[in-house]
């Protein structure tokens, strides 16, 4: 495994240096930007931060729709010292409201559609709020925002009046309990809940996936991202792993439409998947169900030597529609289906499920697909604490009680 610094800030800076001509981070199909351009523009909301009078601790929230602006934006937050609110953007504008208004936050960067449905007289004290989508400034209540904001070129090439070089990057020295990000929950039963994670458990995770696919997922690979990076899922492991590989990030910004998925996909060809059940439900329905359903194939299928022949095709067509040569797909988010999961197990896919939360930032369960038990969603992960506090062992919910087996049964993790 890569040497990783204790300091999860030094090894963003440790990766830009080292990737700095590689592609970071895409909007599929839109654009591209290369390590040293995340690096420019983190160096411009850096100086933007100062201007404005954000001090190290103060809030900054993020609420859209994933995309590279977006990326930057949280990496700008975090390598300043402030810390990072990321906020879903299908809450409704209430929640956003709300949000904004308990972490305290300072600056909005939010996406156009997102932007349309608020009200900014709702948000009384943040001191603006910028576009996700091309960094212009939407609204400030602040003359040293605004004036930062004009003036960003300008500010930046007097900083750096020759070239912007690996060797200008100096970003703040994180502490291993410093808060990092508040995550709010989805608020099914009540108002979301802030999630306080510190550095230490953004770094674990990213320690945990070099790991389990350090190998499998490198630098100059690709993967394509589909989960909200408003969830730590994932941020974890579409994102801040990757980004800190040299792995390029492509952000799937349309709905996961098959038709749009499979393309993606086919372009991308990424090294590894990380999807909810729904996903991995709608390419198998569209890709294989109707060939597994025609009776001719569902009689052959039962026989010895010409179903493991069919079955093995079935494999590879769906590999093949995933793009063919990622290492694993690791499902987590909601419960599977069970007869999809039948069917992928029946013939050998490479998938496996795993089990997490935001509080966890966010894994708690994994297995390698070689070794996952079909049913379960893995084994407890490394560094992961598991604490029991109720001397009663009826009244400790199933899933801890299996977690402390080293097994964790997905029906009972929910």
């Amino acid at each position: 495994m890569r040497s990783l610094s204790p300091h999860f800030n030094q090894c963003l800076s440790d990766s830009i240096r080292e990737f700095w001509e590689l592609p970071a981070l895409s909007d599929y199909g839109i654009n591209t930007l290369q390590y040293k351009d995340v690096a420019r523009n983190i160096e411009k909301w850096h100086i933007l931060f100062k201007q404005a009078g954000i001090k190290k601790g103060d809030k900054i929230a993020l609420c859209g729709r994933n995309q590279s602006h977006w990326g930057v934006a949280f990496f700008a937050i975090i390598t300043y010292g402030a810390v990072a609110v990321p906020i879903l953007h299908e809450f409704h504008p209430n929640q956003v409201h709300d949000i904004v208004n308990h972490s305290e936050s300072r600056i909005l960067f939010v996406g156009d559609l997102v932007w349309k449905k608020l009200d900014v007289s709702q948000m009384p004290n943040i001191l603006g709020v910028i576009s996700n989508t091309d960094d212009s400034l939407l609204y400030s209540s602040s003359e040293k925002l605004t004036t930062a904001h004009e003036h960003l070129n300008e500010l930046f090439g007097q900083k750096y009046p020759k070239k912007f070089l690996p060797n200008n990057i100096h970003y703040h020295e994180d502490k291993p309990d410093e808060l990092c990000i508040i995550n709010y929950t989805s608020g099914t039963t009540s108002n979301s809940k802030g999630v306080m994670i510190p550095y230490r458990a953004v770094w674990s995770n990213m320690a945990f996936a070099y790991e389990v696919f350090g190998e499998h997922a490198k630098a100059g690979d690709a993967i394509l991202s589909m989960l909200p990076m408003a969830h730590t899922y994932g941020m974890s492991f579409e994102f801040i792993y990757e980004f800190t590989a040299g792995v390029h990030v492509n952000f799937l910004t349309k709905m996961p439409t098959p038709g749009i998925l499979l393309k993606a996909l086919a372009d991308v060809r990424p090294a590894v998947l990380i999807v909810v059940p729904l996903i991995l439900e709608k390419i198998v329905k569209k890709a294989v169900l109707p060939k597994v359903q025609d009776p001719i194939i569902g009689r052959l299928i039962k026989t010895p030597v010409i179903g493991r022949m069919i079955k093995r095709k079935i494999c590879e067509g769906i590999r093949e529609a995933f793009g063919g040569r990622f290492y694993e797909v690791i499902v987590g988010g909601s419960a599977m289906n069970q007869e999809i999961e039948e069917l992928l197990h029946d013939i050998g896919f490479n998938y496996t499920i795993g089990y997490g939360a935001t509080e966890c930032a966010p894994i708690l369960a994994y297995e390698d697909w070689h070794y996952f038990v079909k049913g379960s969603c893995g084994k407890a992960a490394p560094r992961m604490e598991l604490r029991i506090d109720s001397p009663d062992p009826h009244r400790i919910p199933l899933a801890k009680r299996c977690a402390t087996d080293g097994i964790i049964q997905a029906t009972s993790a929910s």
